[in-house]
């Protein structure tokens, strides 16, 4: 793929898409990055039934990323205790190739609602790249069990006015 001259798609998640979504997220590398994934990311089943009932829930936005109509990643927004939070997750085979920025800026002009908070662990350079290149300001920090880590870790809390 030509990182300069590929379709870029991001449409709203669709029940068919999931199963995919659930690949990656079985990606050893990925998950330590993404570090506070959910203790019962292996399950399948699990994971179907939780993000089938997210596409039908009106607080949250789930969107899916496309590169030359292929599924690369996923994007959402969701709101927790009050605050409206983003999450992004990418392919690992499609990493370095500015899809995340380019997805987290075009969800960014759907979703308009600001604040809007991203949260990432304290070592997840390239997802902290991600935020800082779309205008998020590092705000704060807070510590939290990782699931996929199974300690407790630093995360760094960034915010878009």
């Amino acid at each position: 793929m030509d990182d300069l001259n590929f379709q870029f798609t991001l449409r709203p998640t669709v029940y068919a898409d999931l199963e995919t979504h659930y690949q990656f997220q079985l990606d050893e590398e990925a998950n330590y990055l993404a570090a506070f994934t959910s203790s019962t990311s292996l399950d399948q089943t699990a994971y179907l039934e939780k993000y089938a009932k997210f596409l039908n829930e009106p607080s949250i936005n789930n969107q899916t990323i496309l590169i030359d109509g292929t599924i690369v990643g996923s994007i959402a927004k969701f709101i927790i205790e009050g605050d409206a939070e983003i999450t992004y997750w990418i392919d690992r085979k499609f990493w370095g190739r500015g899809i995340a920025t380019k997805a987290l800026k075009a969800f960014l002009s759907i979703e308009t609602n600001r604040p809007i908070y991203g949260r990432v662990a304290f070592d997840n350079l390239g997802s902290q790249k991600v935020l800082e290149n779309c205008g998020f300001v590092r705000v704060g920090t807070d510590r939290g069990f990782a699931n996929a880590r199974q300690i407790e870790i630093e995360e760094f809390i960034y915010r878009l006015d």
